[in-house]
């Protein structure tokens, strides 16, 4: 037992002693010196860059490009008219299962909203009644906000809309004939 004694106090003992301050001073890195330019990303001088580019600029900016534009508008106007359908919004009413709820609601809107016009689809299984064709969400909103007083699980969707210049003659008769239901 007295040599586990004698064994801890010199573990001990030398432990102290091996931990002993290591005296290093700025004085010793004050001519430390690292070159890294051949690390570094080379930039070329911006100064010659932009004295370069604003005396060729200066007489390309002078010239309209108004022609350049309109040729843009037109050829993006005709694509979109060449598409039948397009994407938007609209204020989802109702949508359900049950076949009476959903024309009480839209009767309900017509009689409650007279300046909005509801329409009703049928998705299989459910039925859909929708108020309005907005190509933006923010138009959708003041509808929405109308709505939402007398229907409160009124939301605003995202929907496809068929353009008014790609129906046929038998889907507007169609749709007349939905109307008189």
């Amino acid at each position: 037992m007295r040599i586990f004694w004698i064994l801890g106090l010199v573990l001990i003992l030398a432990s102290c002693k091996s931990t002993r301050k290591t005296s290093s001073s700025a004085s010793n890195y004050a001519n430390y010196q690292e070159n890294l330019n051949s690390s570094l990303p080379k930039y070329p001088d911006y100064r010659a860059v932009m004295n370069s580019k604003s005396s060729i600029e200066s007489a390309e900016s002078t010239e309209a490009i108004d022609g350049q534009l309109n040729q843009v508008q037109a050829s993006l106007i005709s694509k979109n008219k060449s598409e039948p359908y397009f994407s938007g919004y609209s204020v989802l009413v109702y949508s359900g299962i049950d076949r009476n709820k959903a024309f009480k609601t839209r009767d309900d809107l017509a009689m409650n909203f007279p300046d909005l016009t509801p329409e009703m689809q049928y998705q299989q299984p459910r039925y859909l009644v929708k108020v309005g064709k907005f190509a933006h969400k923010i138009e959708a909103q003041k509808s929405f906000a109308e709505v939402k007083t007398q229907f409160p699980t009124a939301r605003i969707i995202q929907d496809r809309f068929q353009r008014e210049e790609f129906k046929t003659l038998n889907e507007l008769n169609q749709e007349n004939a939905e109307g008189q239901n």
